[in-house]
């Protein structure tokens, strides 16, 4: 009779975990693998999602592009109010901070996230949320150094603009900033981090201060698409507070198109930065080289799946010029490498167009040239944009088409980032071998 028991119960046990094997495989199986993006109808609904599934993933991103000029010693005793857009929306949030091009330490002792109420420094009113560091409301952040905050419950929805402030009472080193925001931030004096009204935010910026991440918890994602760029992917022509960088306009069909892959779009463009060089001494702002950026702005973001590297165009028109293809081509295969490695998909763009009457303009050409041939024959990335197929004129190929240049023959106008978003294969963003999107 034991026996038999016994039988039972190791059936009935057997049983048991047989079940939950299959429940936790079909778990699995509801999040769609981005490697192979299925056709529209076998988009689960949001409601058929587990309750308990979800990630953290990065829906927002601006990369340090170095210290702000005039802020030797910081900007205590100031509240820096930040506006940054969700790029996909979650139920949770946690910020990153940075004090990357600081020389001391910096300490935080509030910090806040709230939804902004429209464009302006207000919050939506209840949405105001104080963060906390390992529990602490205080956070120190060494020179060289990030730190995340604790997580924090705000129903985050996609394309909500945040407000994220932080204040420092002490005199600290250089701001670490992003330097071309294309989006107003503010300042107020006193510690007003979490105040809602915004009234006493009169100083306006173009930089972001400190922020370099928000991450949010949701289980309606494929990971994220972080994009490796120059002013181009920066977006610094583009019309400000307006969110019409082409990164802008690519998350914006990966949020509303039918059967698109459900990722959120991470901006890590600096403008003026090169491929395979550091800034020089004079503009230290356009940051550490694209091969030494990856690390640091690629491979720590939560959820990263593809990486689109759109860069190599300054590294032959900002003096010292390579004037070698072979050169570049190798930088791009050294990169490109490395974040394979790593687990990304990765995705390369050509190198566009630019309007110049220099002496060496010629020359720059036609290495441009023979990159770009370098890099449609494949072998270098897993996919390849043809950013300068979409934009380039066709009379005049070396020029940008009239109505996609902003003005300066380099960077594109609104339309012309529109058109680069809209170039580019949604199916195949991340997935497939040497194809062109």
């Amino acid at each position: 009779m034991r026996a038999r028991w016994g039988f039972a119960l190791l059936a009935g046990l057997l049983a048991v975990l047989l079940g939950v094997l299959v429940a936790v495989g079909a778990g699995r199986d509801t999040r769609r693998d981005v490697a192979a993006a299925p056709a529209p109808e076998a988009v689960p609904a949001p409601e058929a999602r587990p309750a308990a599934s979800g990630e953290w993933v990065g829906t927002w991103s601006g990369a340090a592009s170095g210290a702000e000029p005039g802020t030797r010693d910081g900007l205590p005793g100031r509240s820096l109010r930040n506006v940054v857009a969700a790029s996909v929306g979650g139920s949770r949030a946690r910020v990153e901070l940075t004090n990357r091009y600081g020389t001391r330490p910096v300490t935080f002792t509030d910090v806040t996230v709230a939804l902004a109420a429209d464009r302006g420094p207000g919050a939506r009113p209840g949405t105001m949320r104080r963060l906390t560091f390992g529990g602490g409301t205080s956070v120190t952040v060494p020179a060289g150094e990030t730190a995340v905050s604790d997580p924090v419950d705000l129903d985050v929805p996609a394309a909500a603009h945040l407000l994220v402030t932080v204040y420092a009472p002490e005199p600290s080193g250089p701001v670490t900033y992003h330097r071309v925001a294309q989006q107003t931030g503010y300042a107020a004096v006193g510690d007003l981090a979490g105040d809602e009204s915004g009234a006493a935010y009169t100083e306006t910026t173009q930089h972001w201060r400190y922020v370099t991440g928000v991450q949010v918890f949701t289980p309606y994602t494929d990971g994220a698409v972080v994009v490796l760029g120059d002013s181009l992917t920066d977006g610094v022509t583009s019309t400000p507070d307006t969110d019409r960088r082409w990164t802008d306009f690519l998350a914006a069909r990966l949020r509303d198109e039918p059967g698109a892959p459900r990722m959120a779009v991470l901006n890590q463009g600096i403008s003026g930065n090169r491929l395979l060089f550091d800034a020089p001494f004079d503009r230290l702002f356009y940051g550490a080289s694209g091969e030494r950026r990856l690390a640091a702005d690629v491979l720590h973001e939560e959820g990263a799946r593809t990486l689109v590297l759109q860069l190599g165009i300054n590294d032959l028109i900002i003096s010292p010029h390579v004037t070698d293809p072979d050169v570049v081509v190798a930088g791009l295969t050294r990169l490109a490498e490395e974040a394979r490695a790593a687990g990304l998909h990765v995705v390369g763009a050509t190198l566009t167009p630019f309007d110049w009457d220099r002496d060496e303009a010629v020359a720059i050409e036609r290495v441009r040239q023979q990159v770009n041939a370098r890099v449609r024959a494949g072998g270098v990335f897993d996919a390849v944009l043809d950013f300068d197929r979409v934009l380039r004129d066709p009379a005049r190929p070396h020029r940008l088409l009239p109505r996609y240049d902003s003005g300066d023959g380099l960077h594109p106008s609104d339309a012309g980032y529109r058109a680069m978003a809209e170039a580019v294969d949604l199916a195949r963003l991340a997935q497939g071998a040497d194809r062109t999107l």
